[in-house]
């Protein structure tokens, strides 16, 4: 079904309700698109992206710089979508499915079946890229917080060894076109990831990079070892480089901001942050964020129309915490971290910030937005997804 919106072909104007560096300017592309998760942008410019009920295509057939169009695809809403070799595939909740894609604004046919009985419950967004060889990876995240014998109950110890990590908390990999995968015939290449929100391909070097979710509830469940500022900054989110075979810790270790370093969860015989043991052999992260800012989108720009700077760089899009209070809520904001030579070449900075549009914010749904996906489009522009009030905005360079 195909729905015209009744929107003037007039240029969209700057949102100044976001802060972006200077000579950026971002427009309201779409706008109450419920439950808008992760995006993708077609080559012809069709943007789709996730929703409550399925996919939502949107097109900008005016040059407008605002959707026009719109199209519903699906009943099924997940979070994950991907454009790969003329296909939309996307996440169901327990499967990853595809679509062919053709010049018009919904794709041709029902979806086939590409990765089945995916498990669910628990952190159940399945978030999905591909590599260069053409190969699909899926994020499965842990079911519970820190693997505690009692989730999330006050001094309860972790389970050990952990079976989650035998289905979940990690990166699955699986071909592309084959039918009917499920976890047991793909690969399991990354564990110990607990919420791999984030993952993309860097096109500059052919690597994956992920972002991670770190655990909740220290200050909270082992407040003997944890005041309510530790528990506010700690554990770090993490922005990894993940080859085969990478652990990166979870649930037996978290990165902690104070000692910039990997140490014991206090599940598993941790001190409050000194101790190390079997942390010393897992994968750290090539940057650490605050606490609980949960990172729900990587982007690694490609496009030339941005500044030069901007070439080859990620993006990530920080939904905003909401286990901070009785201290305010944090993050609500896209940053960009500048690479070169295949690394991080900077500190990470603020690239658009203002989605709360309360300071200071207690609730997290008393916020105006919470970003969640990034895409790049073919004319270079980066689209922001907004999943509280469904707004889709559009960031172009105007110099």
């Amino acid at each position: 079904m195909l729905i015209s919106l009744l929107i003037a072909a007039a240029a969209a104007p700057c949102d100044t309700s976001l802060t972006l560096p200077s000579g950026f300017c971002a427009t309201v592309f779409a706008d109450s698109i419920q439950g808008a998760r992760h995006i993708v942008v077609a080559p012809n410019g069709t943007v789709y992206v996730t929703v409550t009920s399925g996919v939502m295509a949107l097109k900008d057939t005016k040059g407008a710089g605002r959707a026009d169009a719109m199209a519903h695809v699906g009943d099924i809403g997940g979070t994950g979508i991907a454009i790969h070799a003329g296909y939309l595939y996307v996440d169901v909740k327990s499967a990853i499915v595809r679509y062919r894609l053709t010049d018009d604004l919904a794709p041709a046919g029902g979806p086939d079946t590409i990765v089945r009985d995916l498990p669910t419950g628990g952190h159940g967004s399945r978030n999905i890229a591909f590599d260069r060889a053409g190969m699909l990876y899926v994020n499965v995240g842990s079911r519970t917080n820190s693997c505690q014998s009692g989730d999330r109950q006050n001094q309860s110890p972790g389970i050990d060894p952990c079976t989650e990590l035998d289905t979940r908390a990690g990166i699955w990999r699986f071909q592309s076109a084959k039918p009917n995968q499920t976890p047991a015939t793909g690969e399991h290449v990354v564990t110990g990831i607990r919420n791999a929100m984030g993952l993309a391909l860097n096109p500059m070097d052919g690597k994956m990079y992920a972002t991670q979710h770190g655990r909740d509830q220290l200050a909270q469940n082992w407040s003997a070892l944890y005041t309510q500022a530790d528990g506010d900054e700690n554990p770090a989110e993490e922005f990894v480089r993940f080859a085969d075979h990478d652990d990166f810790g979870w649930p037996y270790c978290y990165y902690d901001n104070r000692y910039k370093k990997l140490v014991l969860a206090p599940e598993y015989g941790g001190d409050g942050g000194h101790k190390i043991d079997r942390c010393a052999q897992k994968q750290e992260p090539l940057v650490a964020f605050p606490g609980h800012w949960a990172p729900m989108s990587l982007l690694f720009y490609d496009g030339n129309t941005f500044p030069a700077k901007y070439r080859g760089g990620a993006f990530i899009a920080f939904h905003g915490s909401w286990n901070r209070a009785p201290d305010p809520q944090a993050g609500y904001r896209v940053v960009f971290i500048p690479f070169a030579k295949g690394n991080p070449s900077g500190d990470y900075e603020t690239f658009a910030i203002g989605f709360s549009g309360k300071d200071p914010l207690f609730v997290p749904t008393d916020a105006a937005h919470r970003p969640c996906g990034l895409a790049e489009g073919p004319d270079g522009a980066l689209y922001i997804t907004d999943d509280l009030h469904g707004r889709v905005w559009r960031v172009v360079w105007k110099g």
